[in-house]
Protein backbone atom coordinates (compact mmCIF):
# COMPACT_ATOMS: atom_id res chain seq x y z
CA UNK A 1 0.00 0.00 0.00
CA UNK A 2 1.23 3.46 -0.89
CA UNK A 3 0.24 6.97 0.07
CA UNK A 4 -1.76 7.20 -3.16
CA UNK A 5 -3.90 4.18 -2.15
CA UNK A 6 -5.26 5.77 1.03
CA UNK A 7 -7.95 7.97 -0.62
CA UNK A 8 -9.54 4.94 -2.35
CA UNK A 9 -9.45 3.00 0.93
CA UNK A 10 -11.06 5.93 2.71
CA UNK A 11 -13.79 6.16 0.06
CA UNK A 12 -14.45 2.45 0.56
CA UNK A 13 -14.75 2.99 4.31
CA UNK A 14 -17.22 5.83 3.73
CA UNK A 15 -19.24 3.62 1.38
CA UNK A 16 -19.26 0.82 3.95
CA UNK A 17 -20.38 3.24 6.68
CA UNK A 18 -23.19 4.40 4.39
CA UNK A 19 -24.31 0.81 3.79
CA UNK A 20 -24.23 0.06 7.53
CA UNK A 21 -26.21 3.23 8.32
CA UNK A 22 -28.76 2.31 5.66
CA UNK A 23 -29.16 -1.17 7.12
CA UNK A 24 -29.37 0.27 10.65
CA UNK A 25 -32.11 2.67 9.55
CA UNK A 26 -34.08 -0.15 7.92
CA UNK A 27 -33.67 -2.33 11.01
CA UNK A 28 -34.94 0.32 13.43
CA UNK A 29 -37.90 1.09 11.18
CA UNK A 30 -38.80 -2.60 11.22
CA UNK A 31 -38.40 -2.79 15.01
CA UNK A 32 -35.20 -4.85 15.10
CA UNK A 33 -33.32 -2.90 17.79
CA UNK A 34 -30.51 -5.45 18.18
CA UNK A 35 -29.60 -5.41 14.48
CA UNK A 36 -29.99 -1.61 14.42
CA UNK A 37 -27.56 -1.25 17.30
CA UNK A 38 -25.02 -3.58 15.69
CA UNK A 39 -25.17 -1.76 12.36
CA UNK A 40 -24.96 1.72 13.83
CA UNK A 41 -22.09 0.86 16.18
CA UNK A 42 -20.29 -0.78 13.26
CA UNK A 43 -20.88 2.34 11.15
CA UNK A 44 -19.40 4.39 13.99
CA UNK A 45 -16.29 2.21 14.13
CA UNK A 46 -15.90 2.30 10.35
CA UNK A 47 -16.26 6.09 10.39
CA UNK A 48 -13.64 6.34 13.13
CA UNK A 49 -11.25 4.16 11.11
CA UNK A 50 -11.94 6.44 8.13
CA UNK A 51 -11.03 9.49 10.23
CA UNK A 52 -7.74 7.90 11.27
CA UNK A 53 -7.00 7.06 7.62
CA UNK A 54 -7.90 10.57 6.48
CA UNK A 55 -5.71 12.25 9.09
CA UNK A 56 -2.88 9.80 8.40
CA UNK A 57 -3.06 10.56 4.67
CA UNK A 58 -2.96 14.32 5.31
CA UNK A 59 -0.02 13.97 7.72
CA UNK A 60 1.96 11.71 5.40
CA UNK A 61 1.21 13.86 2.37
CA UNK A 62 2.34 16.94 4.30
CA UNK A 63 5.54 15.19 5.36
CA UNK A 64 6.23 14.13 1.76
CA UNK A 65 5.52 17.58 0.28
CA UNK A 66 8.44 19.78 -0.57
CA UNK A 67 8.71 23.44 0.34
CA UNK A 68 5.95 25.43 -1.32
CA UNK A 69 3.98 22.36 -2.43
CA UNK A 70 0.26 22.10 -1.67
CA UNK A 71 -0.72 19.19 0.54
CA UNK A 72 -4.31 19.13 -0.69
CA UNK A 73 -5.40 17.50 -3.94
CA UNK A 74 -6.32 19.93 -6.70
CA UNK A 75 -9.74 19.60 -8.36
CA UNK A 76 -9.42 19.36 -12.14
CA UNK A 77 -12.98 20.24 -13.15
CA UNK A 78 -13.85 23.55 -14.79
CA UNK A 79 -16.99 25.60 -15.26
CA UNK A 80 -20.24 24.71 -13.53
CA UNK A 81 -18.98 21.42 -12.11
CA UNK A 82 -16.36 23.38 -10.18
CA UNK A 83 -19.12 25.33 -8.41
CA UNK A 84 -20.98 22.08 -7.66
CA UNK A 85 -17.82 20.44 -6.30
CA UNK A 86 -16.82 23.32 -4.04
CA UNK A 87 -20.38 23.78 -2.72
CA UNK A 88 -20.49 20.06 -1.91
CA UNK A 89 -17.01 20.16 -0.38
CA UNK A 90 -17.80 23.18 1.80
CA UNK A 91 -20.98 21.62 3.21
CA UNK A 92 -19.23 18.27 3.59
CA UNK A 93 -16.37 19.77 5.63
CA UNK A 94 -18.58 21.90 7.87
CA UNK A 95 -20.95 19.02 8.60
CA UNK A 96 -18.09 16.52 9.02
CA UNK A 97 -16.68 18.71 11.79
CA UNK A 98 -20.08 18.72 13.50
CA UNK A 99 -20.54 14.95 13.42
CA UNK A 100 -17.32 14.47 15.37
CA UNK A 101 -19.42 15.60 18.36
CA UNK A 102 -22.96 14.72 17.26
CA UNK A 103 -22.47 11.02 16.49
CA UNK A 104 -20.69 10.10 19.75
CA UNK A 105 -23.30 12.13 21.69
CA UNK A 106 -26.13 10.27 19.96
CA UNK A 107 -24.43 6.94 20.70
CA UNK A 108 -23.98 7.96 24.34
CA UNK A 109 -27.69 8.63 24.71
CA UNK A 110 -28.57 5.20 23.33
CA UNK A 111 -25.89 3.33 25.27
CA UNK A 112 -27.00 4.92 28.55
CA UNK A 113 -30.63 3.99 27.94
CA UNK A 114 -31.86 7.52 27.21
CA UNK A 115 -33.87 6.25 24.24
CA UNK A 116 -36.34 9.13 23.89
CA UNK A 117 -33.51 11.68 23.83
CA UNK A 118 -31.54 9.39 21.53
CA UNK A 119 -34.45 9.29 19.07
CA UNK A 120 -34.74 13.08 19.07
CA UNK A 121 -31.02 13.50 18.45
CA UNK A 122 -30.91 10.72 15.85
CA UNK A 123 -33.64 12.37 13.77
CA UNK A 124 -31.29 15.33 13.34
CA UNK A 125 -27.89 13.60 13.42
CA UNK A 126 -28.63 10.66 11.10
CA UNK A 127 -29.25 12.73 7.95
CA UNK A 128 -26.18 14.87 8.66
CA UNK A 129 -23.97 11.81 9.18
CA UNK A 130 -25.47 10.14 6.11
CA UNK A 131 -24.83 13.24 3.98
CA UNK A 132 -21.22 13.45 5.16
CA UNK A 133 -20.67 9.77 4.42
CA UNK A 134 -22.19 9.90 0.92
CA UNK A 135 -20.47 13.16 -0.02
CA UNK A 136 -17.20 11.72 1.25
CA UNK A 137 -17.44 9.06 -1.45
CA UNK A 138 -18.45 11.68 -4.02
CA UNK A 139 -15.49 13.92 -3.11
CA UNK A 140 -13.19 10.97 -3.81
CA UNK A 141 -14.77 10.35 -7.23
CA UNK A 142 -14.74 14.06 -8.12
CA UNK A 143 -11.06 14.42 -7.18
CA UNK A 144 -9.52 11.13 -8.23
CA UNK A 145 -11.76 9.52 -10.84
CA UNK A 146 -13.99 11.96 -12.71
CA UNK A 147 -12.02 15.27 -12.70
CA UNK A 148 -8.45 14.61 -11.53
CA UNK A 149 -6.05 17.50 -11.73
CA UNK A 150 -3.41 17.45 -14.46
CA UNK A 151 -0.84 18.49 -11.83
Amino acid sequence: MTLNDIPALNAGLNALATALMTAGFIFIKSGNKIAHRACMLSAGVVSAVFLVGYLTHKALKGAAAGAGEAIHTQFGGEGGIRVVYYAMLLTHVILAISIAYLVPRTFHLALTGQFERHKKWARIVFPIWYYVSVTGVLVYFFLYQWWPSAK
